[in-house]
């Protein structure tokens, strides 16, 4: 595969860590708090960390169990898509069950309070531990480690996906820091209409891409 096929691959993937809900409200309620400045950089610094290291390390793991030691996906590699699929699928189940009682989680609450390091620690924990965000980096780092790129291109692989993957984070930080009075209505009118729809928003997401990869690992099998 080359670094134009493994991008192809990765898109749908960053689209769905970019289009989460849970990380967009939890920056945008920082915005509006006491220490907006530090604790909004704060977040996003532990939020691309988190997927730096998780899609690094699975893409790792990928590689040193030979899932890309050769120009086609390995019937291991494939396995793996096919059970990721499924867990995506699952967790779109969830999402679709609790569509109609959109509660948020509690710890949103305490972002008013949030330091810098608390909120790194937190962007950190919702890109790299968070089942559903995890899963996705997941899928990537094993499309990377499966693709049998030379080094210099799986750093620039994880580095674009990353890169995709922050946007969402990335645009209402540094815009909230260039033109704050500009941006806080528009901010606002997108927190409240991702509270409303976060289970219906996420469970499209993890349906689309879980049959993605269902597809890739059928297609790696037959």
């Amino acid at each position: 595969m080359g670094v134009g096929s493994v991008l192809g691959d990765l898109l749908p993937l960053a689209l769905g860590v970019a289009v989460s809900p849970v990380p967009v409200i939890a920056v945008i309620l920082m915005l509006f708090g006491p220490k907006a400045g530090s604790t909004s950089f704060g977040f996003l610094g532990g939020w691309v960390a988190g997927i730096v290291l998780a899609v690094t390390a699975f893409a790792l793991i990928a590689g040193t169990a030979g899932m890309g030691t050769s120009a086609e996906p390995s019937a291991m590699a494939s396995w793996f898509k096919l059970l990721l699929g499924v867990l995506l699928l699952y967790l779109a189940w969830q999402q679709w069950r609790s569509r109609d009682e959109p509660v948020l989680p509690k710890w949103m609450s305490a972002i008013d309070t949030m330091t810098l390091g608390k909120g790194a620690g937190l962007g950190f924990l919702l890109s790299a531990v968070n089942p559903k965000n995890l899963a996705m980096c997941a899928a990537a780092g094993t499309i990377i480690g499966a693709g049998g790129l030379s080094g210099g291109q799986n750093v620039l692989t994880v580095a674009i996906f990353t890169v995709l993957a922050a946007l969402t984070v990335a645009v209402p930080v540094i815009g909230y820091a260039v033109a704050q009075d500009k941006m806080r209505g528009p901010l606002d009118r997108l927190k409240g209409w991702l509270e409303a729809n976060n289970a219906t928003v996420m469970a499209m997401l993890l349906l689309f891409l879980g049959v993605v990869l269902l597809g890739k690992g059928f297609g790696g099998l037959v």
